[in-house]
């Protein structure tokens, strides 16, 4: 009886149908991107970190799970750390890892109104 039911397949995918129904020449619409990072290519980015850490660099490229490809990163010491900001090159950025992603242009920092 399991042979029939995966021969009953391969003969529905042979016919043009696919697993979920649709006809297999029927494809799904390309969303846009809710984040499209694109437009920040070879523009100069700020990475904050879910541990703390933040880096600047120039956006190189992207993936869908917001992995990046950043050159020319320098990586800026931590408020309650008293170390000097150090140079790491070409690196890639886990997207798991990432909370905010920021241009540096056109952005300033202000202070925290919330801090006592």
């Amino acid at each position: 009886m399991m042979a029939n039911r995966g021969a009953a397949r391969t003969v529905a995918r042979d016919a043009g149908v696919a697993r979920n129904g649709r006809p297999a020449t029927q494809t799904r619409e390309a969303r846009a991107p809710i984040l499209d990072l694109a437009i920040y290519l070879d523009k100069q980015v700020r990475v904050k970190f879910a541990g703390g850490r933040e880096v600047t660099g120039t956006l190189k490229g992207f993936d869908a799970l917001l992995n990046l490809v950043l050159d020319d990163v320098e990586e800026k010491p931590t408020e309650d750390s008293n170390t000097q900001s150090r140079s790491l090159g070409l690196v890639v950025l886990r997207g798991t890892a990432i909370v905010v992603i920021s241009p540096t242009n056109g952005m300033e920092e202000i202070a925290n109104p919330f801090a006592q």
